[in-house]
Order: structure tokens, then sequence, then C-alpha cells
């Protein structure tokens, strides 16, 4: 496994797996690995050739008053993950690296960007594309995995690289989650024992939806309205938002008779949490 740190030295590893005719994949990740993570590295490893991770928590992304200097870092475990699921390269640049001092140029995905979590974080999703966006253009890779987690940010990378015509595939996968229904997250480290308790509404409220949808219920606000039953039961919850969209362009549906994407993110002490599910008909 190769360790690159700099965009030279990366961008041409992949150039030399490029000629040789591997169908490279990349898995982007700020690390802090789980499961979740490990997930798509499998995925990678089962379509393509050779797959590379990027570490990289990047700064564009986080709000002023949001967790990116307390955001975990444990690369040494995270490298020693990788390796053990057979990762070719890791591309570990410094924020130096990925952005030269006075970078004025950013990527934005108009209409899409200010909806669900960039909403309540402005200038967010704009972080996300434009680093997403860099990456896609120092790696080159074929196909990039992306999990169903970040279910607004997949929409939006979808929808970036359709407009932009980038050559690379997108593959969304499934939630990976704890036994008890919490969905992977490196920030439930964050959580002391009460509010890992607490956090699990998140996952309730979603199944109840799911329960009503099964049962015929195709009203959303009737389903929204019942899962905010469920966590205003819950004072150590602070719910940002819960919507149900299109999974595509992320409007919102009165009506889910066609499928559509519930979305929430709730903040559990001060640790901001993120879940979603499709209803699919």
């Amino acid at each position: 496994m190769k360790i690159c740190k700099t965009i030279h030295n990366m961008h041409a590893a992949c150039r030399a797996l490029r000629h040789e005719g591997k169908r490279l994949g990349l898995v982007p990740t700020m690390g802090a690995l789980h499961e979740g993570h490990l997930s798509l590295v499998r995925a990678a490893n089962s379509q393509c050739d050779v797959v590379a991770v990027s570490i990289f928590v990047n700064p564009t992304q986080f709000g002023p008053n949001e967790d990116f200097s307390r955001y975990p870092r444990t690369f040494d475990r995270d490298r020693e993950l990788l390796d053990k699921e057979g990762v070719d390269l890791i591309f570990a640049p410094s924020v130096e690296e990925m952005y030269p001092q006075g970078a004025i140029t950013y990527v934005t995905v108009e209409g899409l960007s200010d909806k669900l979590c960039g909403k309540s974080r402005p200038g967010h999703f704009r972080g996300v594309t434009t680093v997403v966006s860099k990456l896609f253009h120092i790696i080159e890779p074929d196909v990039a995995f992306f999990g169903q987690k970040d279910a607004a940010q997949a929409a939006i990378i979808r929808r970036m690289v359709r407009d932009l015509n980038m050559p690379v595939e997108i593959v969304v996968c499934p939630i990976v989650r704890e036994p008890d229904g919490l969905a992977m997250s490196s920030r439930n480290s964050y959580l002391d024992p009460q509010q890992r308790q607490s956090a699990l509404v998140l996952h309730r409220s979603l199944m109840r939806i799911r329960e009503l949808f099964g049962n015929g219920e195709r009203s959303s606000a009737k389903l929204i309205a019942t899962a905010k039953e469920i966590l205003a039961g819950w004072p150590s919850v602070r719910l940002d938002y819960f919507e149900i969209v299109n999974p595509d362009t992320l409007e919102s549906v009165d009506n889910v008779s066609h499928g559509a994407l519930v979305a929430l993110a709730a903040f559990v002490g001060s640790t901001r949490l993120i879940d979603n599910i499709p209803l699919n008909v």
C-alpha cells in the first residue's frame, strides 16, 4: 500500500495505474474510519482492479462554529484498517497542499446545495463539491463510492458529475448501522453513554415512518407529524430538520406515492447527527 501526501505523487501513481489498464476506484473520506467506510472500500475492491482512499478533513465544508478543530483524526489506525482491506493507495494531503494560498475558486451546485443540511449549514455543500471535484481531477477514478447516509451529498455529487461531464461513475452504498440501529458516523464518538441511548430515537422515528408507509400512508405531512411526536418525547434531542423529499432534486414532496427520501438531522447534546431512509414503491 502506497501513501501519497502530495498532489503530484498521487496524480503520478494513479496515472501509472491507468496506463496499465487498471480500473481505479476511489473512496473519499475524512478519516476516523468505521465499518461504514470499510463497506465502501469492500464495494470498491469488488468492482475495481485497484482502490484509492483519500483521508482529508476538509476545512471548506465546516462552518465557523462547527467541529473542524476537534474532528477525530486517527491516521495510524486508519492506515492499518485500510492495509488489512487491501487498499492500494492512500491520499493524505495537508490543507496547504489542497488549497494553495489565495485560492478563490469553488464548485457550487445551484438549487441543490441549499437543501437539507445545506439549509442549516450554509456553504457546507459548496465545500464538499469543491473538494470532491479536486479529488476527481487529481485521482481521475473510473468509479467513486459514497454512502447513503449522506444522501443529499450523493445527490449533489451526481448532479455535479452530470452537469460538468466528469468521466466518473458514482456508486452509492447502503447505510451501515450499529446492531441497535444507530447509523455509523465518526461523530458518534462524541456521544456519552446517555446521549448514545438518546440518539436511537432517530432511527426509531424513521422505522415508524417506514411502517406507516408499508401500511398505506402516503401523506408526507402525516408521516412527518408522527415522527416528530416520537422525537418530542426526547427533550435531549433537538431536531434540526425532518423532511420528505425527491431523492434526486431534494425538493419536498407532499405525497410519497412515487417513492421519496426521508431525511433528518438532529443535535444530541452538541453533536449533530444525520440519518435517512428511502421509501420505495
